[in-house]
C-alpha cells in the first residue's frame, strides 16, 4: 500500500505491518539521509474518512511526526536531520519510518498541533542571538536581553529629561529632580516594537 524512496537510493518495498493499521519501513544508514519521499502505491486507496500520519523514530529517541498522506495528497517529501554525533559512528544507525492509518479528523488535529509548535519554535529562534543554538539559551541570556532593553529605554528617556520650573509647583522648588514627558515612553515603545517586528534578533542584541 505504501512505498518510500530515500534520496539517492532505490525504492524501498520492505514495508512491515506491526499492528492494526500501523506500518514501518527500516531506514539503514539513517545519518546519510537528507530527504525521503513517502507515497501511496495506488493499489489500495484509503477508505473514506481515513488518512495516514508519517512518523520518524531515531534510535533512543521518541517518535517524531513528519506529516501526513491522504487520497488527496498521496505523496509527500520530508527533509530529515541527522541526530547529533551520528556522523561519528563507524556503522550508521537504523531509523524507522512509521505510518499510521487513522481517521482524518484526528490527523488534522495532530497537524494543527504540529503547526502551532513549529510557529512557537520559530518565534523562540527569532529571539536567540545569532550563532547561538536555541537549546543553549539560559537565564543569563535572558538577563542580558532584559538589561539591554532597559538600558535602551534609560538612554532614550534621559536624553529628554528637563529640570522643573516654578510653574510646576512643588517640583519647581529647587529639588534635585528631573521630569520626563509621558510621550517619551510612548515613542520609545512604538520604536522598539517596530524594530522587533522588522528584525527580532537584531533588536534583542542592540
Amino acid at each position: 500500500m505504501f512505498g518510500c524512496i530515500v534520496a539517492g537510493r532505490l525504492v524501498q518495498t520492505n514495508l512491515q505491518q506491526v499492528d492494526v493499521n500501523k506500518y514501518v519501513f527500516e531506514l539503514p544508514e539513517a545519518q546519510t539521509i537528507n530527504h525521503i519521499v513517502v507515497f501511496l502505491l495506488g493499489t489500495n486507496p484509503f477508505e473514506p474518512g481515513y488518512a495516514a500520519t508519517v512518523h520518524l523514530l531515531w534510535p533512543n529517541k521518541s517518535w517524531q511526526l513528519l506529516g501526513m498522506l491522504s487520497n488527496d495528497k498521496p505523496s509527500a517529501i520530508f527533509r530529515l536531520k541527522a541526530t547529533p554525533g551520528s556522523e561519528n559512528n563507524m556503522v550508521g544507525p537504523t531509523a524507522e519510518l512509521g505510518i499510521s492509518i487513522e481517521p482524518i479528523q484526528a490527523i488534522e488535529q495532530q497537524m494543527q498541533q504540529q503547526q502551532i509548535q513549529q510557529q512557537q519554535m520559530q518565534q523562540q529562534n527569532a529571539l536567540v542571538p545569532a550563532g547561538q543554538q536555541p537549546s543553549s539559551v539560559s537565564l543569563q541570556s535572558a538577563k542580558q536581553i532584559a538589561e539591554r532593553t532597559l538600558q535602551s529605554l534609560y538612554d532614550y528617556a534621559t536624553s529628554f529629561a528637563t529640570k522643573p520650573d516654578e510653574s510646576m509647583g512643588m517640583f519647581g522648588s529647587g529639588a534635585p529632580v528631573q521630569v520626563l514627558p509621558v510621550k517619551v515612553f510612548e515613542d520609545w515603545y512604538t520604536s522598539f516594537l517596530r524594530k522587533l517586528q522588522r528584525d527580532p534578533a537584531t533588536s534583542m542584541q542592540n
